[in-house]
């Protein structure tokens, strides 16, 4: 199934609506998860000072789906490789995206001053 990079930029940090009342980017498809993650990894690293733009990756399919919250510690502000060798962080699954959403704004906001450590919402078929 391919995958999708959506987001953009929020009104506010419930990332709701989109400045401009337009409709989120999707960026893709991309025919694999890793290419996913880089253009994620690439947009969020392009976005980390803007507190209103958030992305997010989804798996396109008809299968039923459901939210990860994925992500944890990282051994650079690149956020591609975890840190201590280990395996990124995932948590769910969750009905809804935002069951995930409030889930990541814990976790988030746990790590708030950790320079190294970010969360994402993940969309992915079970």
């Amino acid at each position: 199934m391919p995958f999708w990079v959506i987001g953009g930029e929020y009104t506010d940090t419930r990332f709701v609506d989109i400045v401009g009342g337009g409709a989120e980017t999707r960026l893709g498809p991309f025919a694999n998860y890793g290419d996913a993650k880089a253009e994620w990894a690439r947009r969020a690293w392009a976005s980390v000072d803007d507190a209103h733009t958030r992305w997010r990756i989804e798996e396109e399919g008809e299968q039923e789906c459901a939210y990860w919250v994925v992500g944890g510690e990282y051994t650079d502000t690149g956020f591609t490789t975890p840190a201590g060798g280990q395996s990124e962080q995932r948590y769910g699954p969750f009905a809804t995206y935002e069951e995930a959403k409030a889930e990541w704004a814990r976790r988030a906001w746990a790590t708030v001053d950790d320079a190294h450590t970010r969360f994402r919402i993940e969309r992915r078929s079970r």
